[in-house]
């Protein structure tokens, strides 16, 4: 059963490399956070793919899709949607808005107001929109992947680590290398590659996976060893705020969710080590630490402690 699910990850992974070039590692990791049932903040320059991800993996999985421009004059609502009157029946009627689909792309999430940031991620944490006293579901499978580029900040609003603890994995996708970026303009010759993608998975094998993710067996050493590596980020001398128990939870489910990925029913030290940075990174809040090289010097600071932490045995 482990390789059946293996070999459609495979699939899935092999379709979206398709569009999104020699980034495998990228497209694995927010195959995921999709599976944890998880949402991914993907940070970076412009222009290296993080729109064209979030694109393929809908078009993958035959999810619905949105894409949100986020600007300083957007309004929850924008995002939400409302209650509009009808005059024929004398009653408010609610209209959806965007993040009503699968796969929802906040595109420069911190160009927003914390105001419209915090209503996004209210509808993350609970699944579910709340207007005028009325609950409206999600749809299910439902992901979040944010975008914001970290190197420019007039006109923006950086999240706080209160709501960036609300996303499951944060990555950076770097430059392709040289073969890579040339057969990315050959691809596009005849057009955006992504247009020609065709569905291998839906909805209903998406949430089924998401199910079985959480029958990964997680044994008591690598359950320990993983709050062995959370307590180290709170006991650290250089860090002012570790890593939470949301943290905690979420590096478990993504471990389990990566093991699920590889075609095993349980999940290794190693998937632990894998994980850790992407996972708990961008939940620490270092001491003294310059706003420009943040990421990196977090990051480098979490791989350090993960290295320190024995493996249970």
């Amino acid at each position: 059963m482990a390789t059946d699910v293996a070999n459609l990850v495979a699939e899935l992974e092999a379709n979206v490399s398709r569009a999104v070039l020699g980034k495998a590692d990228v497209v694995r990791l927010c195959i995921v956070a999709m599976l944890a049932g998880e949402h991914v903040l993907l940070e970076d320059v412009p222009g290296v793919g993080k729109t064209l991800v979030g694109k393929a993996l809908a078009k993958s999985v035959s999810a619905r899709f949105c894409r949100i421009q986020f600007t300083p004059d957007l309004l929850p609502s924008d995002i939400l949607g409302g209650s509009i009157y009808d005059a024929k029946t004398g009653e408010f009627i609610f209209h959806r808005g965007p993040i009503f689909a699968h796969i929802v792309l906040a595109d420069e999430i911190n160009r927003t107001t914390p105001r419209t940031q915090s209503a996004l991620l209210e509808s993350m944490s609970e699944g579910q929109v709340s207007i005028d006293g009325q609950t409206h579901d999600l749809p299910k499978p439902f992901m979040v992947i944010a975008t914001q580029n970290p190197y420019e900040f007039e006109g923006t609003y950086p999240l706080p680590e209160s709501q960036l603890d609300r996303f499951l994995l944060r990555i950076a996708l770097g430059y392709p290398d040289r073969d890579d970026e040339s057969q990315i303009l050959a691809n596009h010759r005849q057009g955006e590659p992504v247009d020609r993608l065709e569905p291998v998975l839906d909805c209903a094998q998406i949430g089924d996976l998401q199910r079985r993710v959480r029958e990964v067996t997680v044994s008591e050493a690598v359950h320990e060893y993983l709050i062995d590596i959370v307590h180290k980020t709170r006991e650290c001398d250089e860090v002012h705020v570790g890593v939470s128990t949301r943290g905690a939870l979420c590096l478990y489910r993504a471990c389990q969710a990566l093991a699920l990925v590889e075609g095993r029913d349980f999940v290794t030290p190693d998937d632990v080590k894998r994980l850790a940075v992407p996972v708990i990174a961008h939940r620490i809040l270092p001491k003294g630490y310059a706003h420009g090289s943040r990421r990196q010097t977090v990051e480098s600071l979490v791989q350090r402690l993960v290295d320190e932490v024995p493996v249970r045995e």
